[in-house]
């Protein structure tokens, strides 16, 4: 009897033993990960530092990509745009002067009526010239009289010669080499414009994805350095969770594994996938309240929110569940 009693005591052991394996074992091992959702938040700052002008957002708010977000004061731009802008105008005037044909009309018409007063003078000094040489070669004159004449026909003469070149000087257009610097300072100028047109447009800042606004860390009229965060956005889709899995679960999980989210009071249809298994092994962190893994070894695994799951706040307590591939494909 002895005997037996010890064999049956063997034998519940053992029962005890499978039922504990086949019961407790396996609901460890197929016990949900304990984590908690967070966002990788997009901090949006201005590229030029500046007094904050205008605040078109606050927290809470959702905004569509493109939807304005802050404006900065733009006093210096301003005063910088105003002097490109004249200097073009400038360097448009004078380009404008040397491709003309002709100089302004009004000066070539004064150039013209010095060139006929120059030609009526020479006309008259002509005849005078004549007709003291005649007088001269019949001795009525003296030669210091006909010398004073051909002196006075050589000046009209010289006289003519000079105003029709500067009639013609006025009629010729500016020289090639001058045009070609001309356009290229006008170039220069105007890339100026443009590039302080696009420093300018970026003062205004926009939402470069959808998503929702977390913390505004200014107001207007304050001051903001270069690079420093006026908005915190989050686009929902960079919203997800991270949880901790021991060495012996690991390998069931892989990237592109869809995993099930729970949390109290949230639906069942709440899904993830897998973007990220951590290749070293860490120590679960306090905030994961485990007593079976909080003093084990772990890796960290990060999956990416879908669907509604995308709605949970950050910080909020889940459990994940990975799916097996024919539920997944489900």
């Amino acid at each position: 009897m002895n005997r037996l009693g010890a064999i049956a005591a063997i034998l519940l052991a053992l029962g005890g033993f499978f039922v504990w394996r086949m019961t407790g074992g396996n609901s460890a091992a197929n016990a949900p990960f304990l984590g908690y959702v967070e966002g990788e938040t997009l901090y949006i700052g201005p590229n030029e530092g500046e007094r904050l002008a205008s605040l078109q957002v606050a927290a809470g708010s959702s905004v569509k990509a493109g939807d304005p977000l802050f404006a900065m004061a733009t006093p210096l731009l301003d005063r910088s745009r105003a002097e490109a802008a004249a200097r073009i105008g400038q360097l448009e005037a004078q380009l404008e002067n040397l491709r003309a044909a002709t100089n302004r009309p009004e000066q070539i018409a004064v150039l013209q009526a010095a060139l006929e007063r120059a030609e009526a003078a020479l006309v008259l000094s002509r005849n005078d010239y004549q007709r003291q040489r005649k007088l001269f070669a019949s001795g009525d004159v003296a030669k210091a009289t006909l010398d004073r004449a051909e002196m006075a026909l050589k000046r009209d003469e010289a006289s003519v010669k000079e105003a029709r070149r500067q009639v013609e000087a006025a009629r010729i257009p500016g020289r090639s080499q001058e045009i070609q610097a001309a356009e290229a300072a006008l170039g220069q100028a105007r890339a100026q414009l443009q590039a302080i047109d696009i420093r300018m447009g970026r003062q205004n800042v926009k939402a470069p994805a959808a998503g929702v606004v977390q913390d505004v860390f200014f107001r207007p009229g304050e001051v903001v350095n270069t690079g420093q965060p006026v908005v915190a956005l989050l686009p929902p889709e960079n919203r997800k969770v991270r949880f901790y899995a021991s060495e012996p679960r690991l390998a069931g999980l892989h990237v592109g594994g869809q995993v099930r989210i729970g949390c109290d009071g949230c639906p069942d249809d709440l899904f993830g996938r897998i973007s990220f298994v951590s290749s070293r092994q860490e120590y679960t962190p306090p905030v994961i309240f485990s007593d079976d893994e909080r003093a084990k070894l772990v890796f960290k695994i990060e999956a990416r929110l879908e669907g509604k799951a995308r709605e949970l706040p950050l910080g909020l307590p889940v459990r994940v569940t990975p799916l097996v591939e024919a539920e997944a494909r489900k």
